[in-house]
């Protein structure tokens, strides 16, 4: 056959029938790769299938199942092979993986001269369209259109100052935080009355959701020995008691006392979302003694609540503690979410939803917010999504401060991204959570890699931000780049609105 300029692959001229040869080798491929998904796809959903007991959860747990199967594989040839053919690289698939492959063969097999039957629009937009669902019941409705919601730490004033969740609420505010860990069911109880109150007068719906403090190892007390910060070179003590004497040297303890005994020299250990990093030199009586390794120049202060972590070593902490079971009564009657911190193990989730049911009678089960911030809930957290989601709505938080402690931060970036993706095939919303914007949130003015950070959060059904003076301009701030940043990408895929930073021609001669 005549060769013609059209027939070119990377500049090389080829006849239809090479062309053919090529689509036919291609087919194969897909084909191949496609009957090893669905074959493994089918043994992960056997094992989750005697948990799943909510019909209506079934095909995003099917879908999770097919998407860990084809990610278990390098498909990189394939895609290159599609993309020099001009169809899907299978890239942006993760809401409808099995959709996008059946899609891709109907074409290739029209090319090939075979029969062709290609998916719906519908059946490819199901998932999107159950996150979007989700994402308006764990986070509200927002009328301005934005598609990524903005959750606020709620403060202590807000307990007693109506107006201050107004102002909240009027900048951009779409659902409330309350973190158990701090203040009581009195506090709880007038915050959420200030809340649906206001949010009721505004028209609006305001979720909130109500964080369980979970076993979150912190600074119990403190003794600086006299100094007012440590920096790098100092040494302080991690005891299991306070001490009876009086020391030279700072001496902390934590809430987990029983950890200390678990700790050999070497261990590494972080404080405060990493602002301390400490290396333990010796055992000593009672603990251990550490050496300051990480902190800025100017010193750091060892704080009362903060947390400690300990990225070495496998806590097995039990997920509730006295007072957390004391809390879920509360929380049983008033949250709108759960949201379940350091949970690990889909033996975690059974534990908590019991204990809610407890105090929920006949009412429905409470959607469930699963905040990852170990390794282990990112290894396990396709079994946490479908152990959750088998029973009740489920939502996943990026706790990005202690995961990143957890797993070390030149990790973080890829896990972060893992986690959309996995949310996105599991068709749960998603929260892009820690430190977001803290700057501005605490002096008034961002930095420009926590506008970066922010922006990135656009890809998630919500951003989560915590407690500070300047919360209101933090809010609309974050909601102007949301806004924005929606022009332009949704989930991994860039959306080709019109630019606006250059309009008309362009002369060379002319600045």
């Amino acid at each position: 056959m005549k060769k013609t300029e059209h027939d070119k692959v990377g500049g090389v001229a080829v006849d239809a029938s090479s062309q053919l040869a090529r689509i036919e080798a291609c087919r194969d491929l897909l084909y191949q790769r496609k009957q090893e998904i669905e074959a493994d796809c089918a043994a992960i959903l056997a094992d989750w299938e005697p948990a799943i007991g909510r019909a209506s959860f079934r095909a995003a747990a099917e879908n999770l199942a097919f998407y860990l199967a084809a990610r278990q594989r390098d498909l990189v040839e394939l895609q290159a092979d599609l993309s020099a053919l001009g169809l899907s690289s299978l890239g942006r698939s993760e809401s409808h993986p099995r959709q996008t492959l059946a899609s891709v063969a109907a074409t290739l097999d029209g090319l090939t001269g075979r029969p062709a039957q290609w998916p719906t629009p519908e059946e490819l937009s199901a998932g999107l369209d159950h996150i979007t669902r989700d994402q308006n019941l764990f986070f509200g409705d927002y009328p301005g259109g934005r598609h990524t919601r903005i959750m606020v730490t709620v403060p202590e004033e807000g307990a007693d100052d109506p107006g201050l969740v107004a102002e909240l609420i009027e900048a951009g505010a779409s659902c409330f935080r309350i973190n158990c860990a701090h203040d009581g069911p009195r506090e709880w109880g007038r915050m959420i009355a200030n809340i649906r109150e206001t949010a009721q007068k505004a028209g609006r719906t305001c979720p909130v959701i109500m964080d369980i403090a979970g076993p979150k190892c912190r600074i119990e007390t403190i003794d600086m020995a006299g100094r007012k910060r440590v920096f790098r070179g100092d040494r302080f003590h991690l005891l299991t008691a306070p001490a009876t004497s009086h020391t030279d040297l700072p001496a902390i303890t934590i809430s987990f006392p029983n950890i200390v005994s678990r700790i050999q020299p070497g261990t590494l250990i972080w404080i405060d979302d990493g602002k301390i990093g400490a290396k333990v030199v010796e055992t000593v009586e009672g603990g251990v003694l550490l050496e300051v390794t990480v902190a800025r120049d100017k010193g750091e202060k060892l704080k009362l609540e903060k947390g400690v972590n300990f990225p070495s070593l496998d806590l097995d902490l039990p997920l509730l503690s006295k007072k957390d079971i004391g809390d879920i009564a509360f929380v049983a009657d008033h949250a709108d979410v759960v949201g379940c911190s350091f949970v690990q193990r889909p033996e975690d989730i059974r534990l908590l939803v019991a204990e809610l049911n407890r105090h929920r009678s006949n009412r429905p089960p409470q959607p469930l917010l699963l905040k990852v911030e170990t390794g282990l809930a990112v290894r396990n957290l396709p079994r946490l999504i479908v152990q959750a989601g088998a029973s009740q709505p489920v939502a996943v938080m990026i706790a990005r401060g202690d995961l990143a402690m957890e797993i070390g931060t030149e990790r973080l970036s890829e896990v972060q991204e893992e986690i959309l993706w996995l949310c996105e095939a599991a068709h749960v919303p998603s929260v892009w959570a820690t430190q977001v914007l803290e700057t501005l949130m605490k002096t008034g003015a961002p930095s420009r890699a926590e506008v970066t950070d922010a922006a990135m959060g656009q890809r998630a059904e919500c951003v989560m931000l915590n407690k500070g003076p300047y919360a209101a301009e933090t809010i609309r701030f974050l909601a102007g780049i949301l806004r924005r940043m929606g022009r332009h990408q949704f989930k991994k895929t860039a959306r080709l609105s019109a630019l606006t930073s250059w309009h008309g021609p362009q002369p060379l001669n002319d600045a």
